[in-house]
């Protein structure tokens, strides 16, 4: 089956009560047993909900995984993978990354017992000299958020699997539709699908897809236990917004190449960071890992100032001043005191990551409109 269709059928049937071909929204705590411990395969809602199952059994299906784990935010879905590990135990992470991330990581998880590497990744072979015997975890993004930076899942999982350590890759930024990073080598995926699966910036949601039976079981467990699940009306909202996933994404992919293009032309724009442009560092790796390049890229202007990129970000009048991505419409973003302002400001200035730094999130509106917008808030 085809990734179109099966966004839009597998893991989904028709409601056997009623034949509704929309999942019905379980809106309910608790379910009768027709005795102690008999049950139709239901008994709390924490603990299992037939909305969410069947959302998370879609998402295994288009990640080509076989376990699908819903959360209520992708920065749930990332704590619950963090709690497989055990105090002293490492983590091995690219220097670049979502700024909820490193602070789940560093001010939450540190004071468990837990190091934390952050590292280039770009060059695979820079994680070998982190790897002892108590790394235990690595995390991949990639494409990275916000400089758009390629990290090798082939490769990096290889060198993994050498050394029996897990690799868990955010797959957010390419959503399944451009990357499947369990076909890679990678045992871990996970989505804020919040963003691009969702696509509609009306939801918060997160999820895990794997295929190894006991690790399932583990963070099965965790989210079980831990309780940091979705209600059915945020699973209904994501398996709403899977049926539209790949239509959302060519235009997303088609827009997002076309003001890649017009910023590196306009003469008052400086870098723009995109991992479609050929002589862009992971051009290679990410043509042969991913199906499109996708709708974020971020970019700077060559008056280099902070004030000059405020002037901008207050200026635009399609794209919306607000933090997230991957919604229908497009966003633009001040990574530095937005997303990514719980970064010590030396960590991100090391990475590359300027206080001028803006971020965009391409929508599916008329790419000429947004140049136009674009154009006149650059001035």
């Amino acid at each position: 089956m085809k990734l179109a269709t099966k966004l839009i059928h597998a893991g989904i049937e028709p409601d056997p009560s009623t034949g509704a071909i929309m999942t019905p929204i379980y809106q309910t705590s608790t379910y009768v047993q027709e005795a102690p411990g008999k049950n139709k395969g239901y008994e709390y809602a924490r603990s299992q909900n037939p909305t969410r199952k069947v959302l998370e059994n879609a998402l295994a299906a288009i990640e080509n995984g076989t376990h699908g784990l819903c959360f209520s935010s992708g920065v749930a879905a990332t704590d619950a993978v963090i709690k497989l590990l055990e105090p002293g135990n490492e983590v091995i992470a690219g220097n670049d990354m979502y700024g909820g991330t490193y602070r789940l990581f560093t001010k939450v998880f540190e004071k468990f017992g837990i190091k934390f590497h952050f590292i280039d990744m770009q060059d695979p072979e820079n994680i070998r000299r982190f790897i002892n015997s108590q790394t235990k975890l690595i995390w991949i993004e990639t494409p990275t958020n916000p400089l758009l930076n390629i990290v090798d899942i082939s490769a990096v999982s290889a060198i993994a699997r050498e050394f029996s350590i897990l690799t868990c890759v955010d797959n957010t930024f390419a959503s399944p539709f451009l990357q499947t990073p369990l076909d890679l080598g990678a045992d871990i995926v996970l989505h804020s699908a919040t963003k691009y699966l969702g696509g509609h910036s009306d939801v918060i949601h997160g999820c895990l897809v794997l295929r190894d039976d006991a690790l399932r079981e583990k963070l099965y467990f965790i989210q079980k236990s831990c309780g940091a699940v979705p209600g059915p009306q945020d699973c209904f909202l994501v398996l709403r917004g899977l049926k539209t996933l790949h239509v959302r994404m060519e235009r997303h992919c088609q827009n997002g190449e076309k003001i890649a293009h017009f910023l590196r032309n306009h003469p008052k724009v400086g870098k723009v960071f995109w991992c479609g442009f050929e002589d862009h560092p992971g051009f290679a790796v990410a043509s042969k890992q991913m199906r499109g390049f996708g709708g974020m890229m971020s970019f700077t202007l060559k008056d280099d100032s902070v004030e000059t990129a405020m002037k901008l970000l207050s200026s635009t009048r399609v794209f919306s001043l607000a933090e997230s991505l991957g919604g229908v419409e497009s966003l633009i973003n001040h990574p530095a005191t937005m997303t990514h302002a719980s970064i010590p400001r030396e960590e991100r200035i090391k990475n590359g990551l300027g206080d001028s730094l803006i971020r965009l999130s391409i929508g599916i509106e008329d790419a000429g409109d947004l140049m136009d917008d674009l154009n006149q808030a650059i001035g």
